[in-house]
């Protein structure tokens, strides 16, 4: 049995799970194994995002590599090699020490994590896949590598698919094992809006944290990206905005603003000034605020291949979360809980990024002449996002933190399927923010909001 569990259902009976799921803690691997069971038959999809991660494709005789780091909590890993070996393949488990996974985050983590001045095969990122480990799987044969936290699949000779569960709680949540097929249905229902609705028209996303940002939908963009921004999204992870290569034309402007990034300890409320596309002033965000500072200052006279004009932080990452049973996990001051990049994942949270894409050809052009690359992160929580169309109609993407897919009756009606539908596409978690969400004082909590999130973990 899991201590505090609320059950692991298989995706037929996923309605049988409650909500609530922080702090859910396994005591043997069988707490774990519905879930990875499930994972071990349903197809892969090229995608990283919980809800959407899958190993079906293994049958009998086919050779698995799980990669892990020390971040992992062993009992996770070894319940997908269970599911597998049952199916008849032959897994091997490597892990990797990276370090202590019981430390603290501190304000400089996001960029220790995500910049790099050099070949990221030197000094793999915290959350990508690692190229030695690639290679290895390769060399060997394997015919799955089960491998990174996140980010785009590299084209190699083998599947590849990610791995984001750090912890138990992580991975025994509803979340793991959402219906696919609803999955889907809610992604589609939001792209429909940018890619139907946006062609020629604009997009306005506001958060009640300061963030008032806008930009057009040029008609040059629809086609001109094979991946993320096209007729087939990147499910579980929406891109709201084109990624890298930008054109010249493009024309966000406004401010972001906010205090959570992916990797670094919350901090003192950050404000993004954009304009022409990419970051004019930073104003605030304490310890990181600076850092980030620094690092447009080192890059402003830089031409990156995939920008129209010098300079590094474009705004490009505009990524909606999709899965309405994504929580903010307990202990995320600490790294192995994964910290606030878990929670970027929650429908209707958006994480907005400026810089370079992973692993694109402007990182390794980059790379190989020592220059400043990477992208940095800003967490919205509660945005809204709208986009008028061509012809002045105006459709809501999110109001409040809220994914209007969720509420659309075809979405509805898939959902009653598996249960009660008031109870799939009712967020499991929903941010307090106080003076926003939950009582108290914004002006206080911006001062320290670490101080307040890892008193209450709300």
């Amino acid at each position: 049995m899991c201590e505090d569990a609320l059950g692991s259902p298989e995706p037929s009976s996923v309605a049988a799970a409650q909500p609530g799921q922080r702090g859910l803690r396994a005591l043997d691997i069988g707490d774990l194994l519905p879930n990875a069971r499930a994972l071990a038959q349903w197809p892969e999809t090229r995608t990283s995002h919980v809800g959407f991660v899958g190993y079906g494709a293994t049958v009998s005789g086919h050779k698995v590599l799980i990669a892990v780091d020390r971040e992992y909590d062993p009992l996770v890993p070894e319940a997908i090699a269970r599911a597998l070996r049952e199916k008849g393949a032959h897994v091997d488990i490597i892990t990797v020490d990276m370090g202590d996974p019981e430390k603290e985050f501190d304000h400089l983590d996001e960029v220790r994590v995500s910049m790099r001045r050099g070949p990221w095969d030197n000094d793999p990122r915290r959350w990508e896949g690692m190229p030695w480990i690639e290679a290895f799987a390769g060399r060997r044969g394997y015919d799955l590598l089960i491998h990174g936290k996140g980010g785009p699949v590299p084209q190699t000779p083998y599947r590849y698919e990610q791995f984001p569960w750090l912890r138990c709680e992580h991975f025994m949540s509803r979340a793991t094992v959402y219906p696919l097929d609803l999955h889907y249905l809610i992604n589609q229902k939001a792209w429909a809006i940018v890619w139907e609705k946006g062609k020629g028209g604009r997009a306005r996303l506001t958060d009640p944290e300061g963030t008032d940002l806008s930009w057009t939908y040029w008609d040059e963009y629809y086609g001109l990206y094979p991946y993320g921004f096209a007729a087939t999204p990147r499910h579980g992870h929406l891109l709201a905005h084109p990624p890298t290569p930008l054109i010249a034309k493009g024309d966000a402007a406004g401010v972001v603003a906010g205090t959570t990034s992916n990797f670094s300890r919350p901090f003192p409320r950050v404000r993004v000034e954009v304009e022409a596309g990419q970051i004019a002033r930073i104003a605030g965000g304490g310890g990181y605020g600076d850092a980030w500072r620094g690092l447009l200052e080192e890059s402003q006279h830089t031409q990156y291949p995939c920008f129209p004009r010098p300079g590094l932080f474009y705004l490009w990452e505009v990524a909606i979360g999709t899965n309405p049973n994504i929580a903010r996990p307990s202990r995320i001051d600490r790294y192995s809980s994964g910290g606030t990049e878990w929670e970027r994942r929650r429908s209707g949270i958006i994480h907005v990024g400026f810089g370079t894409l992973w692993r694109a050809p402007e990182e390794k052009w980059a790379a190989d002449r020592g220059i400043l690359y990477g992208h940095l992160h800003v967490h919205l929580l509660m945005a809204t996002l709208v986009v008028t169309a061509k012809d002045g109609t105006e459709h809501t993407v999110i109001r409040n933190g809220r994914l209007i897919a969720l509420d659309d009756p075809e979405v509805r009606a898939l959902a009653s399927k598996y249960g009660d539908p008031d109870q799939l596409l009712s967020e499991d978690w929903v941010p307090q923010i106080p003076g926003i969400s939950c009582p108290g004082s914004y002006q206080e909590y911006v001062q320290d909001p670490a101080a307040w999130i890892y008193t209450t973990r709300p």
